[in-house]
């Protein structure tokens, strides 16, 4: 499966922002999906996962209750949405596939999009 990221940008605290995530193939339904971020100097670390059926979420504490991970099996698309940012949050967003149940780990998933660029001024 092929990941392509959009939706990044320059925003201002306490904005929102929707990230997605197109997918090619038609195995996008069979893979749990992951948002993960990477700011300047620092490790990639995960934000969200969501199961292939779209049944099960699971968040990093740093964004619980103001981001949301779904997908659309049937336009293949992953989608973040983005709320109440702060500069914190400023880091190269990634989606990424992977089977089975997959968490927290970045090892555990096989796909990589090539990343979108978000920026929270304060």
């Amino acid at each position: 499966v092929q990941l392509q990221a959009s939706g990044g940008g320059l925003v201002q605290a306490g904005d929102s922002l929707r990230l997605s995530c197109a997918a090619s193939g038609r195995t996008f339904s069979t893979y749990a999906m992951g948002w993960f971020r990477q700011a300047p100097g620092k490790e990639r670390e995960f934000v969200a996962r969501i199961t292939s059926s779209g049944a099960s979420t699971y968040y990093a504490d740093s964004v619980k209750g103001r981001f949301t991970i779904s997908r659309d099996n049937a336009q293949n698309t992953l989608y973040l949405q983005m709320n109440s940012l702060k500069p914190e949050d400023t880091a190269v967003y990634y989606c990424a596939a992977g089977g089975g149940f997959p968490g927290r780990s970045w090892g555990q998933y096989a796909y990589w999009g090539q990343g979108t660029l978000v920026t929270v001024s304060s």
